[in-house]
């Protein structure tokens, strides 16, 4: 499945070349410890959605993506951004006026169906201790704008045997 994403994305123009690394100040690093937020103990995989973040973001700045496309921020998820959210370290792509923040969910058996916003990285390793398989979810939310992306996602559990 790798293979057939790098496959689009490089279709869709989304991989640039190491030219175009070289041009922005070196090469981006596209390990797990380069995203913000909780990061699971033994993690079995993740996938992270930088590249659709910066394709999404530079089809807004060209003006191909309206700002009510781009900020539609579920009600709940704003809440959870106003009142738990982690600082993420960088400015809202759209608005760039308000720090960005990291909300995330896990989502899983005994768990409730809407899924478990994960606050603090004790209770993402309280979880992660569980013999059923957790899928954990990190977003990238603008407080202000209502802008929002998923930043990657993971599955942890004692469970994936790893």
């Amino acid at each position: 499945m790798a293979t057939s994403v790098r496959r689009s994305a490089r279709l869709a123009g989304i991989l640039g070349s190491r030219e175009r690394a070289d041009q922005r100040g070196g090469p981006v690093s596209f390990g797990p410890e380069s995203v913000p937020g909780p990061i699971a103990t033994r993690p079995a995989g993740q996938i992270d959605y930088r590249l659709a973040r910066q394709a999404v973001v530079r089809e807004f700045r060209r003006g191909r993506l309206a700002r009510h496309d781009v900020c539609d921020a579920h009600p709940e998820l704003m809440r959870a951004a106003r009142n738990v959210g982690q600082p993420s370290g960088r400015d809202c792509p759209i608005c760039e006026e308000t720090e960005a923040v990291l909300v995330s969910f896990a989502f899983g058996a005994r768990l409730p169906p809407g899924g478990r916003c994960v606050t603090t990285q004790a209770e993402l390793e309280k979880l992660s201790q569980r013999v059923s398989r957790v899928s954990c979810y990190v977003v990238e939310v603008c407080p202000q704008c209502s802008w929002n992306h998923l930043a990657r996602m993971f599955l942890t559990g004692a469970g994936l045997g790893t």
